[in-house]
């Protein structure tokens, strides 16, 4: 069994900071923008009683090394490759959760789905960004460019607004570990993958998805509209949809036990 917590060089010398623990099939954690491992912490130890549980930091985030260039959700992906081989993680399920999902997308395309068991989308639509005659994009160019704006002028700000926009209901110790962690990443990194999480769009790419998939919301609408899960399931032939009645945009925190479960119940019916 590898060692809980590592560290893995990828070939332009990045250090990847990353929790890897247990035996069996690996259920990889992909975290979102401005997050980390972290916040899985009520995951890992559960899906090592029985599989592989592989929670890395991406590229500037967290713990990983704070280089000023990389950070496209493409390269996110590329570093994911090159983590996997360097760590003999074969035939995953990928966790992705808010642009993680993306990230999760982003692998599939590039490296194909025959090397992929599943995948799980996490609380992230197909695109955050306001396309016309789109429903669940929250981000006009307008509030993009405040948003960059805030993150370079006031980033403490803007980690405490969206610490509790992320809880369903907030409380001050997770606000504060939250709010730790986005500081982690320098604001310049922070816009920039921000920025091109933003143009992403995946609609397209939905109904050519042929891996399991499974599709886990929070109910409460302060973050993301969980009809996009809806829109998301409908659109993948193999997707199942469940909705965390208490969760805002961390179902896998304030609800760990039934999304567990539920993680559990998709791993169990993989081939």
């Amino acid at each position: 069994m590898l060692p809980a917590m590592a560290e893995q060089a990828l070939g332009d010398g990045l250090i990847i900071h990353l929790e890897d623990e247990g035996d069996g099939r690996p259920v990889v954690f992909i975290h979102g923008v401005m997050m980390s491992g972290r916040f899985f912490q009520r995951q890992i130890r559960h899906v090592a009683e029985h599989r592989r549980a592989v929670v890395p930091d991406l590229r500037g985030h967290g713990r990983s090394d704070k280089v000023p260039s990389g950070h496209t959700v493409a390269n996110y992906a590329n570093d994911l490759h090159e983590l996997f081989a360097g760590r003999s993680i074969e035939r995953p399920v990928l966790v992705g959760w808010s642009m993680g999902a993306m990230v999760a997308y982003e692998y599939l395309q590039a490296f194909g789905q025959d090397d992929v068991a599943g995948i799980v989308i996490v609380d992230q639509p197909p695109s955050d960004f306001a396309w016309e005659g789109y429903a669940f994009g929250s981000l006009t160019v307008e509030v993009l460019g405040e948003l960059v704006e805030g993150i370079q002028m006031h980033q403490l700000a803007v980690a405490q607004e969206l610490a509790s926009l992320m809880q369903h209901e907030p409380n001050d110790d997770d606000t504060a570990w939250i709010v730790e962690e986005i500081m982690q990443v320098p604001a310049a990194i922070a816009t920039s993958i921000l920025v091109n999480q933003t143009i992403q769009d995946y609609r397209a790419f939905l109904p050519d998805i042929r891996v399991p998939v499974l599709v886990a919301f929070g109910a409460d609408p302060k973050m993301t509209d969980p009809a996009a899960g809806q829109y998301i399931a409908a659109q993948i032939p193999s997707a199942t949809l469940r909705i965390f009645e208490r969760s805002s945009h961390l179902p896998f925190y304030e609800e760990a036990d039934a999304f567990n479960q539920a993680l559990d119940a998709f791993l169990d019916g993989l081939a």
